[in-house]
């Protein structure tokens, strides 16, 4: 059975981003921990499919208060499909998100393609590093080494990031071929990426911990009580760091 054999093939999948990720995962939360605690928030850019996985970090119940996802519209396969695959890979594109996106050196940005290699996700890590800011690259190893870069600059992301979190997925991204067929089915880029962000929250939260730091999490909305709660965390911060007002009024 293909479905069954998923399950096997996707348990394996995340066993292997076990075995070969928490070393950089770890890496990448000590340096998301210390600028959370001194105000900065986490900043997280996917477009195409990988768009959603900008959104899991977003809102969250039990996720980072001090997360945002970059999600221009134009960039995301929900309004047309097509549209959004033309525009990533537009040159120039990322410096008009980097003009409306309020982003700051001390913040942290993560930035998702699985194949890393069209221009606007290039260009991002490149204007990231231009402009000072941490970079995180979440991204496919494997099918990026196979492809071309279609940025100008002939670099894929994960040759620019600081730090590289690999989804370890097949090249193409579908991972079950049915018997006979030369294409593949069941995509595993989202899976893998939500596995491994999820994670590395669980890795924030435990070194702000180890620092004496409470992280501020947000509590699920759909439990009673917790709008109160969630709010009160928000205006808490904002005392804490009164730069984050303006910012907050976009959350």
């Amino acid at each position: 059975m293909l479905a069954e054999n998923f399950f096997t093939q996707i348990h394996g999948l995340i066993d292997t981003i076990k075995d070969t990720q928490l070393e950089p995962i770890q890496r990448a939360a000590e340096v998301i921990a210390e600028r959370l605690e001194k105000g900065g928030i986490l900043y997280v850019f996917g477009s195409g499919h990988s768009h959603v996985l900008a959104e899991e970090l977003f809102g969250r119940a039990g996720g980072l208060v001090q997360a945002k996802s970059i999600v221009p519209h134009e960039l995301t396969v929900d309004l047309d499909m097509e549209k959004s695959t033309f525009m990533e890979r537009i040159d120039g594109l990322a410096e008009v998100i980097f003009a409306t996106t309020r982003i700051r050196k001390d913040d942290v940005l993560i930035l998702v393609s699985n194949s890393g290699r069209n221009a606007v996700p290039v260009q991002m890590a490149l204007g990231a590093k231009q402009r000072g800011i941490f970079t995180v690259g979440l991204t496919n190893t494997t099918h990026s080494k196979g492809v071309t870069s279609r940025d100008k600059s002939g670099k894929k992301l994960y040759e620019l990031c600081d730090i590289v979190l690999d989804t370890c997925g097949p090249r193409g991204d579908a991972l079950i071929q049915p018997p006979g067929k030369a294409y593949a089915v069941a995509p595993v880029s989202t899976i893998a990426g939500a596995v491994i962000m999820e994670a590395l929250v669980c890795a924030v939260v435990e070194t702000m911990l180890s620092h004496g730091v409470e992280p501020p999490i947000y509590q699920s909305a759909n439990i009673d009580g917790n709008d109160d709660y969630n709010r009160r965390t928000r205006e808490q911060l904002k005392e804490k760091f009164p730069e984050l007002r303006e910012l907050f009024s976009t959350f």
